[in-house]
């Protein structure tokens, strides 16, 4: 698919900033997502920060990587949600498609944008 070019008002590269953990509190990875024009389908670069230990929001290594991140593709302009949306793990690569994941029960039964029980 052939990608068009940026009109001069556009703030591109524009990239999205996602925050999954095993609870709607605490946040233990964050997902980067860059794209080069507008009108693009698909995200041209992604890129995931995951720890172990501690909230990634709070983590000033991980902050740090972001921004050299975001100066690095020449970011203009980013959208981020304003909640956590989900755990860190991936559906079809962590546990099985179609199934919730067995380390965080917390977004078992929720729906991951709006963090309310399903019915």
């Amino acid at each position: 698919m052939k990608k068009k070019r940026p009109s001069q008002s556009a703030k591109y590269p524009a990239a999205t900033l996602a925050f999954y953990g095993p609870t709607d509190q605490f946040v233990t990875k964050a997902v980067i997502g860059i794209m080069r024009y507008e009108g693009n389908e698909e995200m041209d670069i992604l890129h995931k920060w995951i720890t172990a230990v501690g909230d990634v929001r709070r983590d000033e290594t991980i902050g740090a990587e972001i921004q050299n991140f975001l100066k690095q593709h020449h970011v203009q302009s980013i959208i981020t949600l304003e909640r956590i949306i989900g755990c860190r793990h991936e559906e079809g690569k962590d546990y099985p498609e179609g199934s919730v994941c067995p380390q965080c029960p917390f977004w078992a039964h929720r729906d991951r944008f709006t963090g309310e029980l399903k019915a």
